[in-house]
This record gives structure tokens, sequence and C-alpha cells, in this order.
């Protein structure tokens, strides 16, 4: 089953920094600055923070992961906002 989350991410270092965003483009959409909206299999969960962890240095950098749940039904429900309204992506395939 699908899970939801909401990752964010505080990284000290702007090689490191960028290396998360890349690796976080890779599993989720990009809502904000340092938040991505992600749908994970539990093996896509297991990858993720597999390769984030290696892109990170403990000490230095923070990755929280929140989980909102499943993706069919509460998950799609838990993000409100304030100002500009919260919309899921568009997920449709081009195929050229």
């Amino acid at each position: 089953m699908r899970q939801v989350y909401l990752v964010t991410y505080d990284i000290a270092d702007d090689t490191r920094r960028n290396l998360v965003f890349k690796i976080l483009r890779g599993f989720g959409d990009h809502l904000q600055f340092s938040v991505f909206r992600c749908e994970l299999a539990p093996i896509e969960r297991i990858r993720l923070r597999t390769r984030l962890q290696d892109a990170i240095h403990n000490d230095d950098d923070q990755v929280l992961f929140a989980d909102l749940g499943p993706s069919e039904g509460r998950g799609l429900r838990a993000m409100t906002s304030l100002g500009r309204p919260y919309s899921p992506p568009d997920r449709r395939a081009i195929v050229f």
C-alpha cells in the first residue's frame, strides 16, 4: 500500500542540499523550498531513506518524514493551506 509522506530537509552545505533536492525530485513532488510530497510504496521508502542517508552528514543535516496516511483516502485530504490553495499535481504519462 502506498503512503503519502511530507518530506522536509535542512541541509547545511549547498552541494549536499542540491543532491538531496535531486534525490527527492525523483521520488515526489516539490511543493516549497525544502518540502516534498511523496507517495511511496514500502520498498520506495526504504530506497529513498537509503539514498538520503548516503547523501547527508548526520551531525549537520536533517531530513524529516511526516506520514500523512494512505494515498487512497486520508493522504489526499491531509494537506490544507492558507493563501493559494493546495492542489495535488496532475500525474499523467506523456508519450512522445
